[in-house]
C-alpha cells in the first residue's frame, strides 16, 4: 500500500490487516512507519518521485515478501492553483510527479514480478475530480484523469497474464485532504464500501461507491456542466478573486446553460 501512512490508505491498510491479508505500507516518513510497524504492517520507505527510492522499495518487499499479490498506488498530493499566475506551474510539476508519474513508476517496477507469477492485481487511485472537474484544483484533476487513462490501457495490456487492474474512484471522504469538505463521505463509510466491493469476484474495473456515481456518470447523465459551474464557485477563494466572482459565477452559467442546449451536441450513453 503505497501512501498507506494516513487518510484512504492507512484506513484500507487497516481493513486489510485485520480481514488477514500480510500489509506493506510504503510512505516517506520513518517516524510514522516504526509506528505502524507497532501496529503489526511490514514497512518500507518509499518516495514516488525518486525512481531509485522505488527500485529500493520494490528490492525490499519482493525481498522480503516474494508471494506479493497486491499493488495499491494510493501516494497522492494536491492543492488550489491560480491558472492567472504563472507562478502556479511548480505546483503543477509537483502534483504531476506525485500523482501521475509516481503511480507510473511504482507500477513499472512491480508488474514484472506480478506478470511473472501469472497473477495479481494492481490497484490504480483515481478520483471523482478526475471525470467532473473541480476548477480550484485543476492539476490534481488533470493527474487522477491520467491516472484513469493510464489504467484503461494498462488493463487491456495485460490482459490474458493473471494480473487484474482495479481503478479506485474515491469522491471526497474526510481525510485530511477531503475533510473540509461538509459533503465528503466519512472515512468509516467509504472503507466499508470499498471492501465490499473488493470483495466481488471477479473484481471490478472500477470500484465505485455510491457517493462518486454522480461524478462519473456526470456526462452521460447531461450534469456536467451544471455542476461544473457550480464548483467553480470556489474559484472565490483564490485571493483577488472574491470581489468580482459573483460576476464571473453568472457567466460561467450562462455558458453552462448554452454549452447544455447547444443544437448537435449529443450526449452518449455509457460514455468513458
Amino acid at each position: 500500500m503505497i501512501g498507506g501512512t494516513s487518510g484512504i490508505g492507512l484506513e484500507l491498510s487497516r481493513r486489510f490487516l485485520k480481514a488477514g491479508s500480510a500489509v506493506v505500507v510504503g510512505g516517506r516518513r520513518g517516524d510514522v512507519l516504526t509506528r505502524l510497524a507497532g501496529e503489526g504492517f511490514a514497512t518500507a520507505e518509499i518516495d514516488v518521485t525518486d525512481a531509485g527510492s522505488v527500485a529500493r522499495a520494490r528490492d525490499e518487499v519482493l525481498g522480503a515478501r516474494p508471494d506479493l499479490d497486491t499493488v495499491v498506488t494510493m501516494a497522492g498530493t494536491g492543492m488550489p492553483e491560480e491558472l492567472r499566475d504563472p507562478a502556479h506551474f511548480a505546483q503543477t510539476e509537483t502534483i504531476m510527479d506525485v500523482n501521475f508519474l509516481g503511480t507510473v513508476r511504482v507500477i513499472d517496477a512491480f508488474t514484472p514480478h506480478l506478470v511473472a507469477r501469472g497473477a495479481g492485481t494492481i490497484v490504480t487511485v483515481s478520483s471523482g475530480i478526475g471525470f467532473l472537474p473541480f476548477p480550484l484544483m485543476p492539476t490534481y484533476a488533470a493527474s487522477k484523469a491520467a491516472v484513469h487513462a493510464y489504467s484503461e490501457a494498462l488493463r487491456a495490456q495485460l490482459a490474458g497474464t493473471g494480473v487484474e487492474v482495479a481503478e479506485l474512484v474515491p469522491p471526497a471522504v474526510a481525510t485530511g485532504m477531503g475533510g473540509a469538505n461538509p459533503r465528503a463521505l466519512a472515512l468509516d463509510d467509504f472503507a466499508t464500501e470499498v471492501m465490499d466491493l473488493l470483495a466481488q469476484d471477479p473484481t471490478p474495473d472500477e470500484i465505485l461507491v455510491r457517493g462518486v456515481l454522480m461524478h462519473r456518470w456526470a456526462e452521460r447523465d447531461g450534469t456536467y456542466d451544471e455542476l461544473v459551474a457550480q464548483r467553480s464557485q470556489a474559484l472565490a477563494t483564490l485571493p483577488g478573486r472574491a470581489r468580482t466572482q459573483p460576476h464571473a459565477q453568472e457567466q460561467l452559467h450562462v455558458q453552462a446553460q448554452g454549452r447544455t442546449q447547444a443544437p448537435g451536441r449529443t450526449q452518449v450513453p455509457g460514455r468513458r
